[in-house]
């Protein structure tokens, strides 16, 4: 439930569990035609805002307002569907194609093509890769964040075919520096209007000799890399290694006979999705994960049934997020956010005490509540979807038995929520 969704409302772990395993996992694959639980959710305005008026202007400060105004609407309402969702799959996957994709407001600058963006992991999320990546390669806020608008036949841009390589459909090693370069001047031409993220080919800045990319000479449009690389048996390979990353262990090696590289044949998505949630390795406790911040926030949100968009001080939420290293749209690198004890440290921890401090005081905490004090300790752990707590957990829990609220706070910190079993 934490790893194909983003943890249990109030209620949903006792059910799934009369309902035993291979029922939960087909309920948490299959998505629904209609979502209900997003019905509440209202769509923002997103537009273009065109270029950034000179400082002089009096433009500048309508500007930076909506700016601002559009950038938090964009962050809250992809975090309202996260936390709303009755099937967060499709949410938990847009929310992986973006760390795979990784690509960053901070230096588009402008909401709109992150928004189109997302919709676009959306779209494919569960879907066919080569329409993925094809789709992925028009896309303006990718093109821009690796600089493919710069890209021309005089002076080809290494940025994005490399990236698209190494990061996106091959991985590491798994092509030359030669290579870097043919598919270089392959992919000039596209250029971008950055505050609408709309992409446009222009020949003339198109480098239309013929390449040798991967042993392969020809004269590739853009649509043809995409498919060319994504064909490859490494490809196969590498998604499947990052979806075990991301789902099964960022510490252990993918078997080399893992039955998800066979299931992304076709390369549907959906497929090799399934093969590892039916992976026994899903259930050895040495690829227990840790939730990255963004993950703990919304199952902790789904929890304690609060709406992101909702809560005291939309600046707060962000600074905390902020503070634990994680905010949606807003990636370090093209290399996406890290995972495992990347997120664990001294710091992180009292961040996370206030951060679910300031949570818990906001909430009912009904899921809690209704359960008796007399199985509270125990019954708690059915609450927040935690196989079991530890002796050490069980002790500091029944200290705290009087005062729900620092209960709350201590169960959403302990180590068997921060980490999935």
């Amino acid at each position: 439930m934490h790893r194909f969704g983003f943890g249990p409302r109030v209620g949903e772990f006792t059910t799934y569990l009369k309902q035993g395993v291979p029922a939960t996992r087909d309920s948490l694959l299959t998505v629904p035609s209609a979502d209900f639980g997003l019905a509440s959710i209202t769509l923002p305005t997103f537009t273009d805002l065109g270029k950034r008026p000179e400082p002089n202007n009096t433009e500048i400060i309508p500007f930076i307002v909506g700016m601002k105004t559009q950038t938090e609407n964009l962050i809250s309402w992809w975090m309202d569907r996260m936390a709303l969702g009755d099937n967060g799959l499709t949410e938990r996957m847009t929310w992986f194609w973006h760390g795979h994709w990784a690509t960053s407001i901070s230096k588009i600058n402008h909401p709109l093509p992150m928004y189109k963006q997302n919709e676009t992991f959306r779209k494919y999320a569960l879907g066919n890769f080569a329409e993925m990546s094809r789709a992925m390669l028009t896309d303006g806020a990718l093109q821009y964040w690796l600089d493919g608008q710069e890209s021309t036949f005089k002076s080809p841009n290494e940025n994005l075919g490399r990236e698209f390589m190494e990061l996106f459909t091959l991985g590491v090693n798994r092509y030359s520096e030669d290579d870097v370069k043919a598919i270089a001047r392959s992919l000039t031409g596209y250029q971008v209007a950055n505050s609408s993220g709309t992409v446009t080919f222009n020949l003339k800045r198109h480098d239309t000799k013929a390449v040798t990319l991967l042993g392969t000479t020809k004269h590739f449009t853009g649509e043809e890399v995409s498919d060319f690389l994504v064909a490859r048996d490494d490809c196969a390979r590498f998604i499947s290694e990052r979806l075990w990353y991301r789902f099964i262990s960022s510490t252990e090696a993918m078997p080399n006979n893992f039955a998800g590289i066979q299931s992304f044949a076709n390369r549907e998505i959906s497929s090799v999705v399934a093969a590892i949630a039916k992976d026994s390795a899903m259930r050895d406790p040495k690829n227990a994960m840790v939730k990255s911040p963004v993950d703990w926030f919304i199952s902790a949100a789904r929890a304690l049934e609060l709406t992101p968009s909702k809560l005291k001080t939309p600046a707060q939420l962000k600074n905390y997020l902020n503070k634990l290293g994680q905010i949606p749209f807003y990636p370090p690198s093209v290399g996406g956010w890290p995972s495992g004890e990347a997120w664990l440290s001294s710091a992180s921890a009292q961040y996370r005490i206030a951060f679910a401090t300031w949570l818990v005081k906001q909430s009912q905490l009904r899921g809690l509540l209704e359960i008796p004090v007399e199985r509270r300790v125990l019954s708690s752990a059915d609450w927040l979807g935690v196989a079991q707590w530890s002796p050490r957990t069980q002790a500091a829990l029944r200290n705290s038995l009087s005062d729900p609220m620092e209960f709350a706070v201590l169960a959403l910190c302990s180590p068997e929520y921060v980490v999935n079993a």
